[in-house]
């Protein structure tokens, strides 16, 4: 009897393991609970609808700010103006990928007993004996577990060795030769110093036009854009943005010394911040791709100019400034934003250039420098007819052609008017200036804004 038992419950185990919802409609189940993981520094906009535009006299004229009303989903974005510290994170990273390479793709070239030192820059060995039946069909069918069309050819670089920078402690000529190739020619040189070339940094990434491939048909591959930017930023800008003035300090110090790590990278393209954005991304997913039942995040991206007007306002409506207005001071005569006041007074503010990305008081979001201190890139490109066109959800008016791109919020070397939070401006994807920076934005999946 007892032996008739078992049998019957191991029976009821095994018809329990194949499904338990009673033949009823349940929905796939998740491996793992999903929720939303705000990002560090950033913080949550929520969605909602809010008037677009001018909403008092148009000072200017410009007759291309239509107040309409629009929605926006939530997102986060950026508390702060991407800083020195965070753009020189990829850069570094940039710099340290391509010598990485260049130090394993030399040691291949020669023979194990040549040379001990690049031994240890190899790529990471394939393991065969561990490989699972899919790596093992990659390697059989297309030689590589990843692009056949990258140097890495899906093969892993060794970032355990430390990168050895110092001339005098290179550790051999080969060593050097491959270093000595990411300097400038030493006819370049002075004093005795190599210097990084840094039209060498360049950052290759691939995105895929869905709104195109959503409008057109045909294959995904006609789709999927290659790009490769350079990521140094342009420091002559502080030179040549301004004629006749002594700017070298800055052109020599602002991105290279460590007293102005906090303060907010200028001389970044429009193209320079979105492969930020694509590294961004890259480098969480990569972090979240060595955790167990971990899921990725959605891309890090530049704010449309509905996202970005709508963030600025901080939940107020009919706001001039972030902070209200129409006032740029405070009830005791001090200045809510870095920016240009009285008639080019620069320093009244308590700046002569930028200031640290988190200085004055933040809006109702806790953004800070909304307004004042550099201008801000956005998604959007720049036409005077787009408030006409664009959808009154979610908009955004994008050109791939169209190579003006809107820039808000005003900078240290503006009038009040442009810190207006409906003032539209541009500025040419492929320029740099020593007055715009950018901050990143990130979707926010589902709609309960309370779950962070």
């Amino acid at each position: 009897m007892k032996k008739i038992s078992l049998y019957i419950l191991l029976a009821l185990l095994v018809y329990s393991c194949g499904s338990n919802d009673q033949g009823e409609l349940v929905g796939v189940k998740s491996k793992s609970k999903w929720h939303s993981e705000k990002p560090l520094g950033m913080v949550l906009i929520p969605g909602g609808s809010f008037t677009m535009g001018k909403q008092n006299e148009d000072i200017a004229g410009a007759l291309n700010t239509p107040t309409r009303t629009v929605t926006v989903r939530p997102f986060y974005m950026d508390e702060t103006e991407i800083t020195n510290a965070e753009y020189k994170k990829f850069v570094y990273w940039v710099r340290d990928s391509i010598v990485r390479t260049q130090l394993a793709l030399f040691s291949e070239l020669m023979s194990d007993d040549t040379n001990k030192v690049l031994e240890n820059y190899q790529f990471k060995n394939v393991d065969t004996a561990n490989m699972s039946p899919y790596q093992k069909y990659m390697m059989n069918s297309y030689g590589s577990l990843g692009d056949v069309n990258s140097p890495l050819q899906g093969r892993a670089l060794n970032w355990e060795e430390d990168l050895v920078w110092n001339p005098e402690e290179f550790p051999d000529e080969y060593y050097a030769e491959v270093m000595d190739s990411m300097y400038v020619p030493i006819e370049n040189s002075f004093d005795g110093k190599r210097i990084l070339d840094t039209k060498k940094l360049k950052y290759r990434f691939a995105w895929l036009d869905a709104e195109a491939a959503a409008r057109s048909k045909g294959e995904r591959k006609n789709f999927i854009k290659y790009e490769v930017v350079e990521v140094y930023p342009d420091t002559t800008v502080w030179v040549k943005d301004f004629n006749y003035s002594y700017n070298d300090p800055m052109h020599q110090e602002y991105f290279y010394h460590q007293a102005y790590n906090e303060y907010p990278v200028v001389g970044v393209t429009w193209n320079q911040a979105k492969a930020f954005c694509s590294w961004r991304t890259k480098y969480k997913n990569d972090f979240l791709k060595t955790k167990k039942h971990a899921t990725t995040v959605p891309s890090f991206r530049l704010a449309t100019e509905a996202e970005w007007e709508y963030a600025a306002r901080g939940g107020l409506d009919y706001a001039t400034y972030p902070w209200g207005g129409p006032y740029t001071t405070s009830d005791r005569g001090c200045f809510l934003a870095n920016f240009k006041p009285s008639r080019g007074d620069y320093a009244v503010d308590g700046a002569l250039y930028t200031m640290e990305a988190k200085s004055f008081f933040p809006n109702d979001y806790g953004l800070y420098n909304m307004a004042g201190n550099v201008s801000e890139w956005t998604n959007t490109a720049y036409i005077e007819s787009s408030y006409y066109i664009g959808s009154t959800m979610n908009p955004n008016v994008e050109m791939s052609k169209n190579h003006r791109k809107v820039i808000r919020g005003g900078s240290w070397k503006d009038v009040a008017y442009f810190l207006q939070v409906s003032t539209r401006d541009y500025e040419y994807a492929d320029s740099a200036r020593s007055y715009i920076g950018f901050r990143t934005v990130q979707d926010y999946l589902g709609t309960n804004i309370n779950e962070k």
